[in-house]
């Protein structure tokens, strides 16, 4: 597997340092919540790089690898976005198909997380919520709503059958350990100017 580049790791030491100071009492939340499709990339791009950010110590959360038999879906997943720092949303070919993909996508841009849009293998342009009859009225507004918030974030693109594969995954984990680090500096200035007060 490829190595996380040096700035990476060091960014990411800044983040464990920040959190060892945090109590250790209470159950931290996840650092980076990981949306996908599961059967489109859970094999490759999502588990990937949910690995990655593993070895660097950081915390994801990718379903089939932070739930058990007998967890409710939508507890444990909403109470992760909300917990979450930056969120990654993988889009794929088929990804808009997914209700699933589609809740957790636009809780993760109501909670106003940032986000990391990566395109596999489709144009953001290509990405559309068509209404089967399957949903209600008002959760087609709420996923339209949030695929067009993230289709107009920048993001990555990727090609899975051309891509260099290491590249990707090195800057895609660059980007992710940016945001942390950027959203952990914001919480840490926010806690200090709350101190003043």
């Amino acid at each position: 597997m490829q190595r996380a580049s040096s700035a990476a790791r060091n960014s990411c030491q800044k983040i464990l340092h920040r959190r060892n100071q945090i109590q250790t009492t209470r159950k931290l939340p996840c650092d980076v919540f990981i949306n996908h499709r599961g059967i489109d990339t859970k094999r490759n791009v999502a588990g990937l790089l949910n690995n990655q950010l593993a070895s660097l110590r950081l915390r994801p959360f990718l379903d089939s690898k932070n739930m058990k038999p007998g967890d409710k879906l939508f507890d444990h997943i909403d109470a992760a976005i909300r917990g979450c720092k930056v969120g990654v949303a993988v889009f794929s070919p088929r990804y808009c198909e997914s209700y699933f993909c589609l809740h957790e996508l636009a809780l993760i841009m109501e909670t106003k997380k940032k986000v990391i849009p990566i395109f596999c293998d489709v144009k953001p342009s290509e990405l559309r919520v068509k209404g089967n009859g399957s949903c209600l009225a008002k959760d087609l507004r709420r996923f339209r709503w949030a695929l067009e918030e993230a289709k107009y974030t920048v993001g990555l693109d990727f090609d899975s059958s051309r891509g260099d594969w290491p590249h990707f995954l090195t800057s895609a984990t660059d980007a992710i350990v940016k945001n942390l680090l950027e959203v952990e500096e914001e919480q840490q200035d926010g806690e200090q100017n709350f101190s003043k007060i």
